[in-house]
């Protein structure tokens, strides 16, 4: 049974930094594409960011140069590196992940707000 569970999320000053978490079950090498989605209140789920087996990235425009997506086979987990939080980042984030036969999981979701 595949598994996403993120962490990381809490309350930040404009201007901060998080580190979100996703741990994946049962392995993230079965996964052939991770990534990190989040919606705002009142606001339809969009792209944060996505990682591919073979290293590809893409970002959203309104990140680009300041969030980073990685993630550690070893561990089983991806991340979210976010540095120069601004308040309309804050939203829920989901984890994300499509497996090789092209099934979605989704994570439960963190808060995360940006606010001074």
């Amino acid at each position: 049974q595949v598994q996403l569970v993120e962490s990381g999320g809490g309350l930040v000053q404009p201007g901060g930094s998080l580190r979100l978490s996703c741990a994946a079950s049962p392995s993230i090498i079965s996964f052939y594409t991770m990534g990190w989605y989040r919606q705002a209140p009142g606001k339809e789920r969009e792209l944060v960011a996505t990682l591919t087996s073979r290293g590809s990235t893409n970002y959203a425009d309104s990140v680009k140069g300041r969030f980073t997506i990685s993630r550690d086979n070893a561990k089983n987990t991806e991340y979210l590196q976010m540095n120069g939080l601004k308040p309309e980042d804050t939203a829920v984030y989901y984890c994300y992940a499509r497996s090789f036969l092209h099934n979605d999981y989704w994570g439960q979701g963190t808060q995360v707000t940006v606010s001074s």
